[in-house]
């Protein structure tokens, strides 16, 4: 068992001895088991199963270990077996790649409600932007497991264990989630040299990307950092439905108190793309059971949690970057006075100089007939979230040199 460490790429030396010390790699914010959006296994968990879960990673290396979280376990969960191997599309792994994973040693590993785990390093030579899947077996129960809901990827379910399957034939079941998997690191040639977190809603998370298509506008912000020469991994901490300034029991906890673990102790993270708020604005519209706690609101109430994000981040060296709030009318959620304070905090955001910088995502996906609507070239049909040709044009709106 370990306990998060902050940690960047290279190596450290203390009294002797050679400390191998791990860069980002991909990470997923968790989420307390919840029915979300669409069918997935955390409320009922895992008996006598294996999962396997398919990630792109935004950096490279030579050596991997994953971290397992079981944040939101209400008792200890045992993992009796686990591997990892270089994806060969859907369910199937590339065998030669196939390791097996350990913890201190041990095949397997009891995990206390709460708690979190590291695996030991496996060698394993990993490029930036191939797929790795990992597979867990469970003899279970597992009781409900904590996950994250909006994962826009396939993960595949199958009786027994299949941790040393290479087909993938037997996985027959399918979640768009990702189970207990927090994050993947890695170390040696290739390591990403920094990292930026991009912390926001379902729009960072992806919602309306392609499915298993790595269409989601931190991904597009990956290649585009990778193309540029700049060898930085692009960490995911979007959760759908995610409130600026309260926690929510289906869309995790605020960005405020899910900060530390999702942001400021990632290893190297030296940049934030702060971009949240629409549902705090849209939710106190409506009056849906899934939208509650539906609190009511200002914009100076927003403003000023951006500006706790700010303080905080800063403190820890980071530059902080505020993304303007999409357009959204024609939305369950939109009204006047929404829209009002929608354009006062981007009005905030543009003027106040507040944020070292402003990706400014409202006016580039914005409709040129009526700003007040997503451009229909962009949107993915909910008249909010981008479709994956307007995730591409908000990772353009963000200034590298700010980074």
């Amino acid at each position: 068992m370990t306990v998060r460490e902050a940690e960047h790429t290279g190596t450290a030396s203390a009294g002797g001895e050679t400390r191998t010390a791990w860069a980002a790699g991909w990470s997923a914010a968790v989420q307390r088991p919840s029915a979300g959006f669409g069918e997935n296994w955390s409320e009922s968990g895992f008996t006598r199963q294996s999962v396997r879960q398919v990630v792109r990673v935004t950096g490279g290396g030579t050596s991997v270990r994953i971290r397992l979280s079981h944040r939101y376990g209400t008792g200890p969960l045992t993992v009796d077996g686990a591997a990892l191997a270089l994806s060969a599309g859907g369910a199937a792994v590339r065998p030669e790649s196939r390791r097996a994973l350990t913890f201190g040693g041990a095949p397997s590993v009891r995990i206390p409600a709460g708690g979190e785990v590291v695996s030991d390093p496996v060698e394993l030579r990993v490029a930036v932007f191939d797929s790795l899947a990992l597979t867990l077996y469970f003899d279970g129960p597992t009781g409900p497991v904590t996950f994250h809901s909006q994962a826009w990827a396939d993960s595949y379910r199958a009786a027994g264990n299949r941790t040393e399957d290479a087909s993938g034939a037997d996985f027959d079941e399918v979640t768009h989630s990702w189970y207990l998997l927090s994050d993947v690191e890695l170390s040696g040639e290739g390591a990403a040299e920094g990292a930026v977190v991009a912390l926001g809603d379902s729009i960072t998370d992806g919602f309306g990307s392609s499915v298993g298509a790595n269409g989601r506008y931190p991904d597009a912000l990956a290649e585009r950092l990778a193309a540029a020469g700049r060898p930085w991994a692009v960490l995911n901490a979007g959760i759908g439905g995610n409130l600026l300034l309260h926690d929510s029991p289906w869309f995790g906890e605020r960005p405020s108190a899910r900060l530390e673990r999702d942001v400021l102790d990632k290893p190297g993270v030296r940049a934030v793309i702060v971009h949240v708020g629409l549902n705090d604005i849209g939710f106190s519209e409506v009056d849906l059971p899934m939208y509650k706690p539906s609190v009511e609101v200002s914009a100076e109430e927003l403003i000023a949690g951006y500006r706790e994000l700010i303080r905080r981040a800063r403190e820890r060296g980071l530059k902080v970057i505020g993304g303007t709030i999409l357009p959204f009318k024609g939305s369950e959620y939109h009204t006047p006075r929404a829209e009002a304070k929608r354009l006062a905090v981007n009005e905030w955001m543009r003027g106040s100089g507040e944020f070292d910088a402003v990706a400014d995502f409202d006016a580039v996906l914005a409709s040129a007939e009526d700003p007040e609507v997503l451009s229909p070239a962009y949107d993915s049909g909910d008249r909010k979230h981008p479709g994956d040709a307007g995730y591409r044009v908000m990772a353009e709106a963000v200034d590298l040199a700010a980074l």
